[in-house]
């Protein structure tokens, strides 16, 4: 019912940026927190950043500083700047909404397909 989907990863130097995009489409009355989570080869998937519908937000302590996320609204679309990349930032990203498709419906939580970063050093 409801679908998100991640554009922007690629292959990039360490140092450089790259902005990943998030839009979610399909039954949605509402989207309460979205957010960011990376899996690296071998690892446990770990949130990146969290915002919520008024803006406030939320970021693994090692990335405050370079990782900045924001969403709009009214594009139902969540955003992730990522500055001074390092190869340690190389994962999928997946991006995570919770919507509510109806008034008087509960709210679920939704995955991207996930996008790849690959940091070169």
């Amino acid at each position: 019912q409801v679908q998100l989907v991640e554009s922007g990863g690629g292959l990039v130097q360490a140092g450089t940026s790259l902005r990943l995009s998030c839009a979610a489409s399909g039954r949605i009355f509402r989207i309460n927190d979205m957010g960011w989570y990376r899996q690296a080869p071998g690892k446990q998937r770990e949130l990146v950043a969290l915002i919520t519908s008024g803006g406030n937000t939320n970021y693994a302590d090692s990335l405050k500083g370079r990782f900045t996320i924001s969403r709009d609204n009214a594009k139902n679309t969540v955003y992730l700047q990522m500055n001074s990349l390092k190869p340690e930032d190389t994962a999928v990203y997946y991006c995570n909404a919770d919507v509510r498709s109806s008034l008087v419906g509960v709210s679920y939580s939704y995955w991207g397909q996930g996008t790849q970063v690959t940091v070169s050093s």
